[in-house]
């Protein structure tokens, strides 16, 4: 028996975000040039806190501020804790990183400057970048052995970024002593990638793969986190037949 791949796209739709408009193509490119087929649904932020455990992956895509900060930390808990595929580009890298502060760390007065601009310097875990990146493209180096480096099978790579806020380097020791792998950084040593080793397939960037190139071959990290989808469905299927 097979079992089609169910993938959650968390974000606020918008046709004014790029990326979103992205989607359908990308789906429609793997189907048909990686013979990987996912059942995609858009769940709006504030639905994201319940129901993803049914999901085989969950995409939290760009558009923050999100209307619901805590239905997408929720999402991304999810994931984390079920061993759920997921992946998070630009906020949802931001988000990935506050969700693990939080749950992870213990970090409960972990905030994000952007959702929460009175959040203490010592405290906020996602802050505004030096120089803003959107409109950016540059280089970002991966660490051999990293997942990411597998799905590449190079070690750099060009990334496109749309973002004015990233990981606050303050927390990264923090983060690191907890589980969290930066596997990716730019040219000039900045954060840009992060895995949970420990997970099936965690993955989150601060740039975002989804813009890359004209959509007709997909960047390797949204097919690897299609895979992964395939992957884990089919273990459900099992699973599901074994116990009936």
């Amino acid at each position: 028996m097979n079992r089609t791949a169910t993938l959650a796209l968390v974000g606020d739709r918008s046709d004014a975000v790029r990326s979103h408009a992205r989607i359908p193509g990308l789906l429609a490119a793997m189907r048909l040039r990686d013979g990987l087929e996912l059942d995609a649904y858009w769940i709006p932020t504030e639905e994201a806190g319940q129901g993803l455990d049914g999901f085989d992956a969950i995409w939290v895509l760009p558009g923050s501020p999100y209307r619901s900060e805590d239905g997408v930390l929720a999402g991304i808990r999810t994931a984390r804790e079920l061993g759920i595929p997921f992946l998070g580009t630009c906020g949802g890298f931001q988000h990935a990183l506050l969700e693990f502060a939080r749950n992870v760390c213990g970090l409960d007065r972990a905030g994000h400057a952007e959702n929460s601009p009175a959040t203490a310097e010592a405290d906020a875990v996602i802050v505004p970048l030096a120089c803003s990146l959107v409109g950016h493209e540059g280089t970002v180096k991966v660490l051999p052995g990293s997942r990411a480096a597998q799905l590449l099978g190079a070690d750099r790579m060009q990334a496109r970024y749309h973002c004015n806020y990233g990981p606050n380097p303050a927390q990264l020791d923090v983060l690191r002593g907890h589980g969290l792998a930066f596997t990716g950084v730019d040219a000039a040593g900045e954060v840009r990638i992060a895995e949970l080793p420990s997970h099936p397939f965690f993955l989150a960037t601060l740039f975002q793969p989804e813009l890359d190139g004209d959509g007709t071959r997909v960047h390797p990290l949204i097919t690897g986190l299609a895979a992964a989808a395939v992957e884990h469905a089919t273990v459900r299927c099992r699973a599901e037949v074994g116990s009936g």
